[in-house]
């Protein structure tokens, strides 16, 4: 089952030649004293309306704190990447505001049923600035340097998925990154939180664990264009045990994950 639904897990924090770790640890800075100030992060996810069983996944997911860090700002134009039931995709459409635009990206098969309806449909209500797209991951692609903030929410791992039972077909990440990369602006962030995992074929492991190893990711980004621009440890875990199945009841919402922060150059 697609890892979106699960409860999100913690951070790898390693280096890359060329930044030092400050620069890899902080929010992107700011270019201009009179660059507008950061937005309420806080205040779009403590906000009521929310769907009650979103707001009790906050805690895990720290989404304030994840947005600060990979630096969203109002106007943004935003693609949320598979986004499953629009837990950030909400989120983000009340940091963005009016200005701004998310567009969200789901697989048809996982757009169909009725609670899947009902929820885009009551997101929609809330936040007129949000668009469902049903389309393949790697058929889907963005405008040219139309994108400013992608979000890959605990879904990165799933480019190597497939699944009979979920039609979920193979794909080739690198195609489905190479849209992403001639989407984004020049200087646009991608955002990528994922479940730890051990080295090894990759897609054994995802089909096992449904966890990714974080070598292997930072690697399918930097091979598709993006500089690595900061690291967080804010969701790592020691004690996580990395053989485990995220949905497993032993480690489900405590699971280490990665945080990185990609940027297209430019």
């Amino acid at each position: 089952m697609p890892a979106f639904w699960s409860t999100a897990l913690a951070a790898t924090a390693l280096l890359v030649t060329g930044a030092s770790s400050s620069q890899l640890n902080e929010p992107p800075s700011s270019e201009s004293a009179e660059k507008p100030a950061a937005p309420d992060y806080a205040l779009a996810v403590s906000s009521p309306g929310r769907d009650d069983a979103d707001v009790a996944l906050d805690e895990s997911r720290k989404p304030a704190e994840i947005l600060a860090f990979m630096g969203l700002e109002a106007g943004d134009t935003v693609l949320d990447v598979f986004a499953g039931g629009g837990y950030y995709s909400e989120i983000m459409a009340r940091v963005v505001g009016p200005d701004g635009s998310v567009v969200a990206v789901n697989p048809p098969q996982f757009t169909t049923s009725e609670q899947s309806q009902a929820k885009w449909a009551a997101i929609r209500e809330r936040q007129p600035n949000v668009t469902m797209v049903p389309s393949q991951l790697d058929a889907y692609e963005p405008e040219p340097d139309s994108v400013d903030f992608a979000m890959l929410h605990l879904i990165y791992h799933d480019f190597y998925w497939e699944s009979e039972r979920f039609n979920f077909q193979r794909m080739d990440p690198a195609v489905a990154l190479a849209n992403l990369f001639k989407g984004m602006k020049p200087g646009g962030i991608v955002a990528v939180v994922d479940h730890s995992g051990k080295p090894g074929n990759t897609r054994e492991v995802v089909e096992l664990t449904h966890r990714i190893d974080p070598v292997t990711a930072r690697s399918d980004f930097l091979d598709a264009g993006f500089v690595l621009d900061g690291e967080s440890e804010m969701f790592l875990n020691a004690e996580d045990d990395l053989d485990k199945n995220v949905f497993d009841p032993a480690v489900r919402g405590k699971t280490s994950r990665f945080v990185m922060r990609f940027r297209k150059p430019g």
